[in-house]
């Protein structure tokens, strides 16, 4: 039940109508008529657009059609108050049994209510975290982590086909790094000491992979050429870093469903086959690039190479994907990554980078466009830096990894709920603090725990009921006379649950799902508002005594409230507490 859209769905039909009717030019394009909340509450529940949207195609007055519209409108029984105002906005007012009605279908439907079909199953594929294999994961790829995961799960909810995916990057030389860095922690598993040069991986998690090493290797590798282990050590600490990567994702609640491997799409044709598809459409050919403005990338070079022309697909430059030496450079398994997902039949795509991947936005979406002909839209959302607070200073914690705060340490501080939701508590290309202290506080400064409160105050009132011999299932209190809840702060709750499945679509169609946790807070607001009223005015007190019919009205509104609470929580991955503990 999304009362948002069937009011808009209630307008198109009564334009369609003022259209057979000779009020309006037929065929109109009504594709830009919303229904929304107005700016200002004290002008209604909802507002439309469609007689300033249709005013200049109709060649009509705004104003006069408004009117025209506000009239047929209030032919609607939901419809209580239809009024234009300023130039031609429409503000609508519903009857309270409107809103009555809704916490029934609340009830009945469960976790269900604000799910819909928006997606319509289309197949989309969201990758994120993405980190290197290199070591465990950090406080930025926890942001990323969260991010990716709550927005594949509200693309879920509102109805599409959703594949999660990891991108392995061990084609690399980094990985090569990790393997000499690995090598080193193997000859001090043999109490041999060793120079650590610049640029490898000091992090004690390397300790078990040298062990590791050492037994299954006993000495035999020892004073051996790199030539010799490289290979064979690289292949070992990946495969134990990307087990310290799934366990890490583990503890936040994250779960994969591909894991895809960048080292396979070496020697086995599958780059030169992206780059062919891009041949094929003549986009690929040899050139000399300008050098750019600024600091030059480590991919230029001053010399002829074989180049792709993004640039007709939308990029500021052509770029390389082939140096001098005959060797791809880094965009083009990339290139070959997207071809994959691209052939896969995905029907869009969505990257999660953090900050500091900005400069392939342009590069990516130009890549994607050509190999689809433009039919997969590639939607690049980047991670802004976290920054570690505790009583207004930046945070030190224990750096296992050797240089960076890991999710782990962060989720042993706090929680894997906590964790998750206040990395969605600003929108992910804002900068985030994540302040320690506050979000362990038990009060309304700390999001988390106030929307979790709600939650917990609600199964409180319901056990209280219960014990008193009030029939608190749904299905009773779906059955309740609800008339009875007529105050406006009673009201003013329903009305805010009756905002979640269009915020959810919202969110499913900006790719926002810090606005989720923006509106379990405001939810939560209203709810506390409306129980500390109730501290002040009986009436508004979830159960009156000797009053059963008044009671389960007012605790099916509730109840209604902790359903959404507990579908949005769900949504981000986060535990919908029944008590504080």
């Amino acid at each position: 039940m999304n009362l948002f859209q069937d009011l808009r769905a209630l307008v198109i039909a009564e334009l369609t109508a003022m259209a057979a009717a000779g009020d309006l030019p037929s065929g109109l394009d009504t594709s830009g008529v919303a229904m929304e909340p107005p700016r200002d509450p004290l002008h209604g529940h909802m507002a439309t657009n469609a007689a300033m949207v249709l005013a200049k195609p109709a060649g009509l007055p705004p104003r006069k059609i408004a009117d025209a519209l506000a009239a047929r409108l209030m032919a609607d029984p939901r419809v209580a108050v239809a009024e234009v105002a300023g130039p031609g906005f429409l503000n609508i007012r519903l009857q309270t049994a409107v809103w009555q009605q809704m916490i029934a279908a609340v009830l009945h439907q469960g976790a269900d209510f604000g799910r819909s079909g928006l997606g319509q199953g289309k197949r989309i594929n969201v990758e994120y975290v993405s980190a290197n294999p290199t070591g465990p994961l950090h406080v930025g790829h926890t942001r990323g982590a969260v991010f990716g995961d709550a927005l594949a799960s509200v693309l879920e909810f509102a109805g599409w086909d959703v594949t999660r995916e990891y991108y392995i990057n061990d084609g690399g030389a980094q990985v090569d790094v990790l393997a000499r860095s690995a090598y080193l922690r193997y000859v001090e598993a043999h109490d041999l000491s060793v120079d650590w040069p610049e640029g490898t991986y000091p992090g004690d998690y390397l300790i078990e992979v040298g062990e590791a090493l050492k037994t299954r290797f006993g000495d035999s590798l020892l004073d051996r050429p790199e030539s010799e282990w490289l290979a064979q050590v690289r292949d070992i600490a990946t495969e134990m870093m990307m087990d310290m990567i799934r366990a890490d994702l583990a503890l936040l609640g994250v779960k994969m469903d591909v894991f895809f491997s960048e080292k396979s799409l070496y020697g086995t044709g599958r780059i030169e086959a992206a780059i062919a598809a891009l041949d094929a459409k003549g986009l690929i050919y040899r050139g000399v690039l300008e050098p750019p403005k600024g600091k030059l990338p480590e991919d230029w070079e001053p010399r002829e190479q074989v180049l792709f022309r993004s640039t007709a697909h939308g990029d500021d430059v052509d770029r390389p994907i082939m140096k001098s030496d005959g060797a791809w450079t880094y965009f083009a398994p990339d290139i070959a990554y997207h071809f994959d997902k691209v052939t896969r039949g995905f029907d869009a795509l969505i990257d999660v980078f953090g900050a500091d991947h900005g400069g392939y936005v342009k590069r990516m979406k130009a890549a994607v466009s050509a190999l689809s002909d433009g039919r997969v839209p590639l939607d690049i959302q980047l991670c802004q830096l976290v920054k570690l607070m505790k009583n207004g200073a930046e945070f030190k914690m224990s750096k296992r990894a050797g240089n960076f705060v890991t999710l782990r340490d962060v989720v042993a501080e706090v929680g894997a709920g906590v964790t998750r939701f206040v990395m969605l508590t600003r929108k992910n290309d804002a900068p985030l603090e994540f302040d320690f202290a506050r979000v362990l506080e038990q009060s309304k400064e700390n999001p988390v725990f106030y929307v979790q409160y709600a939650h917990a105050r609600v199964h409180s009132v319901l056990r209280r009921a219960r014990d008193a011999g009030v029939d608190v299932t749904d299905a009773a209190l779906a059955a309740a006379d609800l008339s009875k809840l007529s105050h406006e702060a009673e009201l003013k709750l329903a009305r805010q649950i009756g905002e979640w499945p269009r915020l959810l679509e919202i969110a499913a169609r900006t790719h926002e799902p810090h606005r989720i946790a923006f509106y379990l807070y405001e939810l939560a607001s209203d709810f506390h508002s409306l129980w500390n009223r109730g501290n002040d005015e009986p009436a508004l007190r979830f159960v009156q005594e000797g009053d059963l019919a008044t009671s389960q009205s007012k605790i099916a509104l509730i109840r209604a409230t902790a359903v959404v609470i507990s579908t949005g929580l769900g949504i981000l991955g986060v535990d919908p507490l029944d008590e504080l503990r």
